[in-house]
């Protein structure tokens, strides 16, 4: 017994005195009104102040680097593009030694980030992409809830789906490209009445100077209009989510300036009940994995019958310590709604964290939070992100009010990654085909 005590002690020891936490803020413990202050060097001020009025509560856990694995084959492609891979001009990746962009690249682009490389922060950029093309192509159904301080406004039904390219394992991804695209998307909202049959359409290419082409059927016109991809920062369905937002940051690298701001301790939004192992994964009949969502109906501040904080809180996250980068991105299109953009993401996942937005006069007006869980197998040769509840959320600052995207609906709708997909299905007539 004296043993154990001894070695205990010790190890209480260790977390009190482990850099840059404070003792009120070891796993375990909870950050919430009474112990914000400890975190207040941990989180962007706006959700440190979201903690100190008692508006979040969340449990400390522990994320080790080791609860995220990639993909057989991972480390090796990222050791390649160590070797081989290099910016151009146009700030793309490409082979030094033939100047063009490989057909093909996985694993992390640019996995040697130094602070004083000037292109640091598009390298950045880059390993968070191709974390996110790597997760695979996904059929899923899911929510976008319009929040106030108080309950919901509103809510809209989305039937999503996306094709990517590159980055994913190659037998997902088509034999030919002969449009050398990147990534294909389709939306369809499928709720309330006066939205339904909204859809979108867009295709990305992988050459950095040729622009995306986006289309969309308004069903009020009955017809389809091409839509210019300059205004992906405008709200999405008059949200205060936008298309750019996507999986963290969805736009294009190429369209802004990028700075790398530096590397920091943060305390980032995780999935408890998927570090410990709960994330249940089903292979579907036709290819893929679906991942249910066991937290679905409890993992918001509004679905808690006693909850006092703010509507959106992510009640069902824990708060894990993370070393991020942080990145600052101008863009270059004058019309583009945000004069600046910091994005904090993970410095070993490549996951983001948080995306602060402010205005050309340099004042926030928006916070993206994002929940980054650890992996969870598909096979025994396969893993990427598992989680058992889905948390995106843009907080407008300015008026007090959010978007929440990533909760499924009632029901058992999809949210299935590495399903296979037909280019064709992502075509013209597609807008027609879904639109009511």
């Amino acid at each position: 017994m004296a043993t154990l005590l001894t070695v205990a002690s010790c190890w209480a020891a260790v977390l009190l005195a482990a850099p840059g936490w404070a003792s009120d803020l070891v796993p375990g413990s909870t950050l919430n009104q009474t112990t914000a202050d400890a975190a207040k060097d941990l989180l962007p001020p706006e959700i440190y102040e979201h903690y100190k009025k008692g508006e979040y509560a969340n449990p400390i856990v522990d994320f080790p680097d080791s609860a995220f694995k990639w993909d057989d084959g991972f480390a090796e492609a990222t050791e390649w593009n160590r070797a081989n891979l290099v910016l151009d001009a146009l700030k793309q990746p490409i082979d030094k030694a033939t100047g063009k962009r490989p057909d093909y690249i996985t694993g992390h682009p640019f996995p040697d980030i130094r602070e004083n490389d000037p292109d640091a922060g598009v390298k950045v950029i880059w390993n968070l992409l191709y974390q996110v093309y790597n997760t695979g192509n996904i059929h899923t159904v899911s929510s976008l809830d319009w929040l106030s301080r108080t309950g919901m406004d509103r809510t809209a039904g989305q039937d999503g789906y996306f094709l990517y390219y590159d980055g994913q394992p190659r037998h997902y991804i088509p034999p030919e490209n002969p449009d050398n695209y990147l990534s294909l998307f389709l939306a369809v909202t499928t709720s309330p009445a006066d939205l339904q049959g909204t859809v979108g359409l867009g295709h990305r290419f992988k050459d950095p100077s040729k622009r995306d082409l986006q289309w969309a059927y308004v069903p009020a016109l009955r017809r389809v209009r091409a839509v210019s991809p300059a205004n992906r920062s405008d709200g999405f369905l008059g949200s205060d989510m936008c298309q750019d937002d996507g999986n963290f940051f969805d736009g294009k690298p190429e369209d802004f300036t990028w700075k790398l701001i530096g590397q920091r301790d943060t305390l980032r939004l995780t999935d408890p009940d998927a570090l410990a192992g709960k994330v249940v994964r089903k292979p579907l009949p036709g290819g893929g994995w679906r991942t249910p969502f066991a937290n679905n109906d409890r993992s918001v501040g509004f679905q808690m019958k006693d909850w006092k904080g703010v509507a959106w809180a992510p009640v069902a996250a824990g708060l894990a310590k993370r070393k991020v980068w942080v990145v600052e991105g101008i863009p270059k299109d004058r019309y583009y709604l945000f004069g600046r953009i910091e994005l904090w993401i993970d410095a070993y996942t490549y996951q983001g964290a948080w995306s602060r937005k402010f205005s050309w006069r340099g004042e926030l007006l928006n916070v993206f939070q994002s929940m980054s869980p650890p992996s969870a197998p598909f096979n025994d040769k396969e893993r990427g992100p598992g989680q058992t509840f889905g948390y995106q959320l843009a907080e407008n600052v300015k008026l007090g009010r959010a978007t929440l995207g990533g909760r499924l609906p009632p029901g058992n709708g999809p949210q299935d990654l590495r399903v296979p997909l037909e280019p064709s299905f992502f075509n013209y007539d597609a807008l027609n085909r879904f639109g009511k």
